[in-house]
């Protein structure tokens, strides 16, 4: 199958071209025509009116218009038409150039060309430019590992400020505490180290004194159990 365009490569798209053109009849009215088939306005002898349509119709194309980047250059196609006697093998970023001839004034153009025939095409303007290619940075070749990252340096480590054995004033973790003893363990005790009352004879946990009887002995108080004593 043979391409349409056998001189453009096939990588690239045909470039597009765009023409608005006002065009005379024999009763001096005019009408606009484009080549894209839009809507044009009714045909009228206000040809001023209508000329200044087709310049805002241009425009209006050229500003939504999005210069493609892999479109061939519409100059070639056309054997360089736009720059007799100059020639030039095409190349570079595609620029989108719109020509008007003002001395004939009915005729408005807009191509997507290259950047070596633009600047050598007459009564033409830059009027877009490709975006151009995107440079994210390259992807890290497999195998190649990542950095480690660096360890915490002695003494920045993350201060601990809840659970047992924490510091509330300083926030660093401190050994466990002894607990307290309980109250009534502490009453014992206290009781246990304190010297007995001396002179009444009282014993511990009771509330009678002991009698003192004839001999230096002392008699057991009342409501004490005794033994049998033996009498000889």
């Amino acid at each position: 199958m043979a391409l349409a365009h056998p001189e453009v490569p096939a990588a690239r798209r045909p470039g597009r071209i765009w023409t608005v053109r006002v065009t005379g009849h024999s009763d001096r009215s005019a009408s606009v025509v484009c080549s894209a088939a839009c809507r044009m306005p009714a045909r009228s002898r206000d040809v001023a009116a209508l000329r200044r349509f087709a310049e805002a119709h241009a425009a209006a194309h050229a500003k939504a218009a999005t210069v493609r980047g892999d479109a061939s250059c519409q100059c070639r196609v056309q054997q360089c038409s736009a720059h007799q006697g100059t020639k030039v093998l095409c190349g570079g970023t595609v620029l989108l150039v719109l020509r008007h001839n003002p001395a004939v004034g009915r005729v408005w153009t807009l191509a997507e060309v290259c950047e070596r025939c633009a600047p050598l095409m007459t009564h033409a303007r830059v009027v877009g430019r490709a975006a151009p290619r995107d440079t994210a940075k390259p992807p890290v070749a497999p195998g190649r590992a990542a950095r480690p990252q660096a360890s915490p340096r002695p003494g920045t480590e993350p201060l601990v400020t809840s659970g047992p054995g924490t510091d509330p004033s300083g926030g660093r973790r401190q050994p466990d505490a002894p607990r307290p003893a309980p109250a009534r363990l502490a009453a014992e005790s206290a009781d246990a180290g304190r010297p007995a009352p001396a002179g009444n004879g009282t014993p511990a946990g009771t509330g009678r004194a002991a009698a003192p009887v004839p001999g230096g002995f002392t008699a057991p108080a009342a409501g004490v159990p005794q033994r049998g004593v033996r009498r000889t």
